[in-house]
């Protein structure tokens, strides 16, 4: 247990499980971290039943939970299996990784406008990903790979410009708007430029969309989240020494330029994952990991809180982008985009506040 003292408030320390092998402290567990993602998961399913039900053929919640397990009427398994249930997934692992992207580059940044969507890199993403859809007519995969080149270049961009002897956190910031802002006009020359079917395709994609998706995108995105997962959490517990300062790092024994660089590929993966799919769903990786932080009430933004914060937001934007104006379904990034939009004015007000 700890005990600190932040801003006159005092801390009396939190519970936590120490995991031991062989005698040796290998990890802690705190608590309240637990019982929090735990709390989200299971709202995050209680609204994932509410939204499979929904719709014009309404399904009660057990007939949903029988149907999953393969014991509901054929047409009934049909409608939730193959119709809905797809795209409730999607929005699950989609809200994950946005979520996570944001913890780190929020972290990396040690700033809490540090999110992908408004250093540049999801707008990069978008470029290269609009740029293959309209030259070479899209395709899921052809798409991803533009999308992770257009990320990427963005994010050697906005590192190399911000870079003076390290990168600062809020250097990091500020040239990323810029360059979000510049990208923002290539992409709106793009689809001026492109044919009508073309252009309005492009327009209805770049405004973030599950409509349309189905397994055949579940099973590489899962597949492709498994992976990022499995190298982010072996580069986990080298954040926290980041977010100590490059010398602190190295005195620890972390090699801080090239741990950098894996962290913003691993998180450009993730949004360029989203974006070939979905396009740019803007403010769930912005709001998620804070979110998550202040219900956990630990220091420093963490991955699987925002992991589990940006699955629930994802979920309940898509309901309600699917439901409030029923029969017409909106692209969930409008939902989100209208909601973060508050949010992101909230969190300008506050941070100017500090200064």
């Amino acid at each position: 247990m700890t005990r600190e003292q932040r801003g006159g408030d005092i801390d009396f320390g939190r519970t936590l499980w120490i995991v031991r092998v062989r005698d040796r402290v290998d990890g802690r567990i705190d608590i309240r971290t637990v019982g929090v993602c735990a709390a989200l998961l299971l709202v995050t399913v209680v609204v994932s039943v509410v939204a499979v039900g929904t719709g014009d053929f309404y399904i009660p919640p057990n007939e949903v939970i029988a149907a999953v397990f393969g014991d509901a009427p054929r047409l009934t398994e049909i409608v939730v299996m193959e119709w809905r249930f797809p795209r409730v997934a999607l929005a699950f692992l989609f809200g994950a990784a946005l979520g996570v992207s944001g913890a780190v580059f929020q972290s990396l940044t040690r700033n809490p406008l540090g999110s992908p969507d408004i250093i540049g890199f999801a707008t990069g993403s978008y470029t290269g990903a609009l740029v293959v859809i309209l030259a070479l007519g899209g395709g899921y995969y052809r798409t991803g790979a533009g999308a992770l080149v257009g990320g990427l270049a963005t994010a050697a961009v906005v590192y190399l410009l911000a870079y003076r002897r390290g990168v600062q956190g809020f250097r990091l910031i500020i040239v990323g708007i810029a360059v979000s802002a510049v990208l923002a006009s290539v992409n709106t020359w793009l689809v001026i430029r492109a044919d009508l079917d073309d252009a309005i395709a492009a327009a209805v994609w770049g405004a973030g969309t599950l409509n349309g998706l189905g397994w055949s995108q579940v099973g590489p995105v899962l597949a492709v989240s498994i992976v990022i997962a499995s190298c982010l959490a072996v580069l986990s517990r080298r954040l926290p020494m980041l977010e100590m300062g490059d010398d602190a790092a190295r005195a620890l024994g972390v090699r801080a330029e090239p741990t950098r660089l894996m962290l913003v590929f691993l998180g450009v993966a993730l949004i360029a994952m989203v974006t070939a799919a979905a396009g740019p769903i803007s403010f769930i990786a912005l709001a998620a990991p804070q979110l998550a932080r202040r219900l956990t009430g630990t220091s420093s933004v963490a991955m699987v809180p925002a992991a589990c914060m940006g699955a629930l937001l994802l979920v309940v934007s898509d309901v309600v982008a699917q439901r409030v104006f029923a029969p017409t379904q909106l692209p969930v990034g409008v939902v989100t985009v209208s909601v973060g939009g508050a949010y992101f004015v909230w969190l300008l007000a506050r941070e100017g506040r500090k200064q």
